[in-house]
């Protein structure tokens, strides 16, 4: 069973991603920030993460900057959750070590189209 870490500092995001998820058979693991997704990385394996972009404190970008820095997290697919038109530009132009991008509020059928890319 592939393994998804959600992270989104909203509750109801990260209970709707993982109600989602689950029903298509992912394990999901849950962060409510990018300093709790840090320290699940460092414990437990996944196959993907799945990061909001707007949090307090560390933010999705800073989050990521972090993941990529560390070289075992090199390849781990990361897709950015956000609301943001311009995030969503950026993620297509590449400015982001990322592998794409899922538009909130969370179509079902997008996100798993994305999350199938990657997490197969």
């Amino acid at each position: 069973m592939k393994s998804i870490l959600v992270v989104d500092d909203d509750a109801m995001n990260l209970r709707m991603a993982e109600m989602l998820l689950k029903k298509k058979d992912y394990e999901v693991k849950k962060a409510d920030s990018g300093q709790a997704a840090l320290a699940i990385l460092q414990e437990e394996s996944v196959d993907m993460v799945l990061l909001d972009v707007e949090m307090p404190e560390m933010s999705g970008i800073e989050t990521l900057e972090a993941i990529r820095s560390r070289q075992e997290f090199a390849e781990l697919p990361v897709l950015f959750l956000s609301a943001s038109e311009d995030m969503e530009e950026a993620v297509a132009n590449g400015e982001y070590a990322v592998q794409g991008f899922v538009k909130k509020p969370i179509i079902p059928v997008k996100l798993y189209e994305r999350v199938e890319e990657f997490c197969k």
